[in-house]
């Protein structure tokens, strides 16, 4: 026997036996997990002919319809239903495709007769209609209404008809022991929303300050810590939205030295407004005397159009509990081609998409079912602003209350180092072969410990310091967290950043095939016991109690 051949079948032995203590019922389903398989797809996904999957692009629809295909040959169910009601695998996401004019884009402030003029990049900002808003101005602190955590900005303030400058972020963040989940994000962090919480309290526009005090970038600095930003400065990537976005009122990121003009009516600087909120969570939200300010927003082109979110299901074994839900997802677009240079997206997000197949094939194949039914979602436009996740969770296709669990898989082919994206932020372990990143246990600590008995089984080191840092938004910036916002526990599974995130060398021979099987295997018995479980896990809305 030839030493490849000897050490395969060595590799075989260690993996049979590491998996002997799972139940029988499951094993067939196991043995669907190969790393030839994954080896494969991801080739594929990532090759040039699909020209780096851009949203509403030729590629992407390619890798639309092979996910489609292979769900079909699994056996899976189709999810959703077309035009004429009948079943198809594609649930359809009208979308708005636009490209901001950013020399068009300005903000005037008029103060006591006098009026002070910004442009990007002092103020950047892009809304999918060109927008002229005129109104006067109110600070509203970090523009957050929690009552679970006794906290609302917009106590005793009148925002009706005004333009809202909050701060970015959220309050206490270097505080351990917070209520707002100690040094940790919660769902109040981030613009989204913020923007929908100001829209509510009848908001006209929002504009975001950076926190005078932060340990994270501000929304202006992150651009310069993404590749596809600068490598595509001569040929930016169009804006998209939803075409029937929750989000109908614009906003603006504006830097430090605007909102200190913008603030200066309230006699104290951002930094005491900040200092004072952070000491005793009281509101400092007020009315800005005699200032008001014109925002001008307007796009180059604009058109509508349509992409899909690629779903299938293996449906429940149990009567009583089949109607209840474990979501499986990842999602299928990237950044596309430009200059001759082609954005592969192997593991961003080719091995979440190859994943989500590789599970429906074990759970389709698996002679035995769960209890509850597992839906394999892959998602539109993610790099786009989550928007295949925010419309599913919209537009669900099973009840979201009786969704009892959902792993996301965004980026699971690498091992984690150091970047541009990570320097100076967070420290990367010195060993990261064989680390998994989970991301949401601030919301469901049952789910953690679901993992965690299962990952006996497989040996991986699972590494939850994200959900302990709030420097890089990571909470926020995948598919998991539109489902967070409807109380689904919901994680992000992440092997982690890499030098070549989001750049043209995200290529599929850089992926770490056999820590990628271990993963899909971990998650299948995971993915299994939140469908079988009596007790699944529970959704803590307030994080620490």
């Amino acid at each position: 026997m030839s030493r490849t051949l000897l050490a395969t079948a060595l590799a075989a032995v260690v993996s049979l036996s590491a998996f002997a203590a799972t139940p029988s019922r499951e094993q067939a389903g196991l043995a669907q997990i190969r790393e030839a398989d994954l080896r494969a797809d991801i080739g594929f996904l990532a090759s040039d002919p699909l020209e780096g999957r851009l949203s509403l692009q030729p590629g992407d629809d390619v890798a639309v319809q092979w996910i489609a295909s292979e769900f079909a040959k699994a056996g899976l169910k189709p999810a959703a239903t077309d035009a004429q009601g009948k079943p198809t695998f594609l649930q359809a996401v009208p979308l708005v495709e636009y490209r901001p004019d950013a020399k068009a884009t300005r903000l005037t402030l008029k103060l006591q007769g006098k009026s002070v003029e910004w442009k990007d990049p002092e103020v950047a900002g892009s809304f999918s209609q060109d927008v002229d808003v005129d109104a006067p101005l109110v600070f509203a602190g970090y523009g957050i209404t929690a009552p679970e955590l006794g906290y609302d900005d917009y106590a005793g303030l009148d925002a009706k008809g005004k333009v809202v400058v909050v701060f970015d972020h959220e309050p206490q963040e270097k505080i351990a022991n917070s209520t707002f989940n100690g040094t940790g994000n919660t769902r109040y962090a981030t613009t989204y929303v913020k923007v929908l919480n100001a829209q509510e309290h009848g908001a006209v526009a929002v504009l975001v300050a950076p926190e005078p005090s932060h340990n994270h970038p501000s929304a202006q600095e992150i651009r310069t810590r993404i590749g596809h930003h600068a490598e595509h400065a001569d040929n930016p990537i169009p804006a998209q939205a939803l075409a029937d976005n929750p989000l109908h009122i614009p906003s603006m990121v504006i830097s430090a030295a605007v909102s200190a003009q913008l603030l200066a009516p309230t006699s104290n600087t951002p930094a005491a407004l900040q200092n004072a909120i952070d000491q005793d969570l009281k509101p400092r939200s007020q009315a800005l005397a005699e200032s008001s300010v014109s925002l001008h927003l307007k796009n180059s082109s604009r058109r509508e159009a349509t992409t899909w979110n690629v779903v299938g299901m293996v449906e429940g074994s149990d009567p009583k509990l089949l109607a209840e839900t474990i979501i499986i997802s990842g999602h299928h677009d990237h950044d596309g081609e430009s200059g001759g240079k082609i954005w592969h997206g192997a593991d961003d997000n080719a091995s979440g998409t190859v994943g989500v197949v590789t599970l429906a094939r074990a759970f389709a194949a698996n002679p035995a079912k769960p209890r509850r039914s597992v839906l394999f979602a892959v998602f539109a436009a993610e790099e786009r602003g989550l928007l295949g996740a925010y419309y599913l969770a919209a537009h669900p296709l099973r009840p979201l209350d009786t969704t009892r669990a959902m792993i996301n898989f965004d980026m699971i082919g690498r091992d984690e180092q150091p970047s541009q994206q990570t320097d100076g932020l967070i420290d990367v372990p010195a060993d990261t072969t064989n680390r998994l990143n989970l991301i949401g246990a601030a919301y469901s600590p049952d789910y953690q410990r679901t993992v965690a008995k299962q990952n006996e089984q497989v040996g991986l080191v699972l590494d939850d310091r994200f959900d302990h840092e709030y420097a890089l938004n990571v909470f926020f910036r995948s598919d998991q967290f539109p489902f967070v916002l409807h109380n689904v526990p919901a994680f992000w599974w992440f092997t982690g950043f890499h030098p070549d995130y989001h750049h043209p060398s995200d290529t599929a021979d850089k992926i770490d095939y056999p820590k990628m099987a271990k993963i899909l295997k971990l998650a299948y018995l995971s993915a299994w016991q939140f469908a079988d479980e009596a007790t699944p896990p529970r959704f803590v809305a307030h994080p620490g109690r």
